[in-house]
C-alpha cells in the first residue's frame, strides 16, 4: 500500500504521468412503465418494474493531477479488450516518457495479455510490466 501513497505523492508532470484505471461490468436496463407526473410539491411516482437489456463493462482511467479521463465500453471484460484500453491509454499519452498505470490486480491485468492480443514487437514497446503499480489485497493470507 506504501507503493500506491508514493506514487500519489509524485508531483505532476506530463512526461511521466500518472494514470488510475479499473473497470467494472454494469447492467442495461430498460423501464417497462413511464413515470407517473406528480402534483405541485408531490415527487414523481416511478414503477420500479424493468426490463433486462443485457451487460456491458466500463473500462476508466483517470489522471487526477491533470483532471483527464479516458472511457471506453465494451461488451466483456475480457483480456483482449483490457489490453485493446491500455492501447487507447498509451494513445492519448504518447508524448509521455514512461506511465505508471495504477491498478488492481485482477486475473486480466497481466503482460500475457498484450501478447496475446498483439505482435510480440508491439506488446513489448509498451514495457507493461515495470510500469505496474498493483497494490496487493488487503485480505489476509
Amino acid at each position: 500500500m506504501e507503493m500506491v501513497l508514493d506514487v500519489y505523492k509524485r508531483p505532476f508532470d506530463p512526461r511521466y504521468p500518472v494514470v488510475c484505471m479499473d473497470e467494472s461490468p454494469k447492467q442495461l436496463i430498460a423501464e417497462t412503465r413511464t413515470s407517473i407526473t406528480a402534483s405541485h410539491g408531490q415527487p414523481i411516482k416511478d414503477d420500479y418494474e424493468y426490463r433486462r437489456c443485457g451487460v456491458c463493462n466500463i473500462f476508466l482511467a483517470c489522471e487526477p493531477l491533470a483532471g483527464k479521463r479516458i472511457v471506453k465500453i465494451t461488451e466483456r471484460k475480457t483480456k483482449k479488450d483490457w489490453a485493446g484500453f491500455l492501447e487507447e491509454i498509451a494513445d492519448q499519452y504518447e508524448k509521455a516518457e514512461k506511465i505508471t498505470l495504477v491498478m488492481d490486480n485482477l486475473n486480466t491485468h497481466v503482460p500475457g495479455s498484450l501478447y496475446e492480443t498483439f505482435q510480440p514487437d508491439k506488446a513489448k514497446a509498451y514495457g507493461i510490466d515495470s510500469n505496474l503499480c498493483t497494490p496487493r489485497s488487503m485480505e489476509a493470507g
